[in-house]
């Protein structure tokens, strides 16, 4: 409400500009880098102190703690990689109601599975931090936009932010598990993730999802010819700086008997 009505009173070019610069931030090098491909599949290692910086930018996109993220993430795979799926976890339900249910529900399981998260990812001082403190971290970084540019930059460069990336996250889950193309298939798989053609730029690469399902451990998504990829863009900058190695690509995961090209 505060991101529809007080974005619709405050807009400005200003705060416009500064909600896309913070938005880009946070979606690319927070989400898809820190969370995504650095965090939860480990596909390059960079210093410590640039690991917390881009894990930082992704808490900022408000779906949770690291670790909250991680359980999310490594749920839905468990779920996806059945032959039966509950349709929470695989976005089968129309529209309106899958985004009902991923934006405000949360499913519980009568026997979910184990989740253990590696000691040097649980017993850190800093991630445990940022999963107690999660929602407060947005509280410099209002204080800072609003010394800059005042309450209309408070606004747009955390209500409209926050909204605009939770909807657009759900968006690309919901469209890249029933719309799109595929080259891979995954037999015995419940849902066969899509490649969502021109949205590389929009979606800082995680609409590659067919990719991803196929090469879950690689940081290049978009691997094909033409799939551009700004997650990967950053990686790349990274390494050439020297604060980006081991970096993994499709030819580097282990083979997968359930792995072939799509039909």
């Amino acid at each position: 409400m505060i991101a529809i009505i007080g974005g619709a009173l405050t807009i400005s070019p200003t705060a416009i500009l500064v909600s896309f610069i913070f938005t880009v931030s946070t979606l690319c090098l927070g989400h898809s880098v820190g969370f995504h491909r650095l965090l939860i599949h480990r596909s390059f290692a960079c210093p410590r102190w640039l690991e917390y910086i881009l894990v930082h930018l992704g808490v900022l996109v408000g779906m949770g703690g690291p670790f909250r993220v991680m359980y999310m993430h490594e749920i839905r795979d468990w779920a996806q990689r059945h032959p039966n799926c509950h349709p929470f976890f695989i976005h089968r339900n129309p529209a309106w109601k899958d985004f009902l249910w991923q934006l405000h529900c949360e499913i519980q399981l009568r026997h979910p599975p184990g989740f253990i998260i590696e000691p040097s990812t649980a017993e850190n001082v800093v991630y445990k931090f940022m999963q107690r403190t999660w929602l407060l971290q947005q509280l410099p970084w209002a204080l800072l936009l609003y010394f800059c540019g005042g309450a209309g930059w408070v606004i747009w460069g955390i209500f409209v932010r926050i909204t605009v990336s939770l909807i657009g996250h759900w968006l690309v889950g919901y469209f890249a598990h029933n719309h799109g193309s595929r080259d891979w298939h995954l037999t015995g798989h419940a849902v066969q993730g899509y490649n969502l053609d021109h949205l590389g730029l929009l979606t800082m690469g995680e609409c590659w999802h067919n990719n991803h399902h196929a090469f879950p451990g690689s940081a290049k998504l978009g691997i094909g010819e033409h799939q551009l990829d700004p997650g990967w863009w950053a990686i790349s900058a990274l390494q050439k700086l020297r604060l980006a190695w081991a970096i993994k690509l499709p030819a580097d995961q282990p083979e997968r008997p359930e792995l072939s090209a799509a039909p």
